[in-house]
């Protein structure tokens, strides 16, 4: 869809008009959504619009391997979400990254694959403020946990956006070890192309599995009653990482799933996701 397309603004179903992001080359309307890019260096990168709603944080108590006590605990509790947000349909690439640092310090290297081996305080106090300073207007954030979340889920309550279990054909985790007793798959004992395994129904891909993504938030107990757009408790000691990763179990991919490292730490595992505000 191009610039000059009906007013500057894409119309879905419902009626609603989506006028043209000031930071976007190019937007339009799909199957799973609304989409917009940006682009850095010749790099794009395609987000994600993700409507506001309400959704059940956390995970049930019949479901197999959650975590039912202690700061990682996944206590069910209704979230509201009264603004959309976007969210890259990836992890931030090799490729990205190096358009903006003019580095790569991951470990499986490949333009395409996952940038890894990178600490939340390298996020924060170096990459976004110099992917800012670059894309006028477009105001890059790590999202919120519970934004993570409402992603991932994509409208499901079930372990994973795909259904009660997964296969290595959807997600890149140790196929060895499979989750509540499904069979076992592939381990690729690396990361996978970003785009490499199937989108969810929100058009996001590989949430679940290949690098741990963080987030913005401290690590903090869930509260016991439904909350408005939670940003997690006010400082602590670790910061908050989601989905899973290409070296853990089945498991350790479900929607739910809660990890937390210092934010200084980089862990081959670790990779994260672009967010923007409304």
């Amino acid at each position: 869809m191009g610039r000059d397309a009906a007013g500057l603004f894409a119309q879905l179903e419902d009626g609603r008009r989506l006028h043209w992001p000031g930071w976007a080359r190019d937007q339009g309307v799909d199957a799973q959504g609304w989409w917009a890019e940006f682009e850095v260096r010749g790099l794009v990168q395609r987000m994600r619009w993700i409507p506001p709603g309400q959704f059940l944080m956390g995970s049930p108590e019949n479901e197999p391997q959650r975590t039912a006590e202690g700061e990682y605990a996944e206590t069910q509790h209704q979230v509201t979400l009264t603004q959309g947000f976007w969210l890259a349909d990836t992890a931030c690439t090799q490729a990205l990254w190096r358009a903006v640092l003019g580095e790569s310090p991951s470990r499986f290297v490949g333009d395409e694959r996952p940038v890894e081996q990178v600490s939340w305080d390298d996020l924060v106090q170096r990459f976004l403020p110099a992917l800012n300073a670059l894309v006028p207007g477009v105001e890059a954030v790590l999202p919120t946990e519970a934004q993570w979340e409402y992603a991932c889920r994509a409208g499901t309550t079930s372990p994973f956006a795909f259904g009660d279990n997964i296969t290595t054909d959807q997600v890149n985790y140790c196929g060895n070890y499979p989750y509540a007793g499904g069979p076992k798959g592939q381990y690729r004992e690396q990361t996978l192309d970003v785009k490499a395994l199937p989108a969810n129904a929100w058009g996001l891909h590989q949430m679940h599995g290949n690098v741990w993504e963080w987030c913005a938030d401290w690590v903090g107990p869930y509260p016991g009653e439904g909350v408005i757009e939670p940003l997690g408790p006010p400082g602590g000691r670790r910061r908050v990482l989601r989905g899973g990763t290409w070296i853990g179990d089945g498991g350790y991919c479900r929607s739910a799933i809660r990890l937390g490292f210092d934010p200084g730490n980089r862990s081959g595992n670790f990779g994260f996701r672009l967010a923007l505000g409304p």
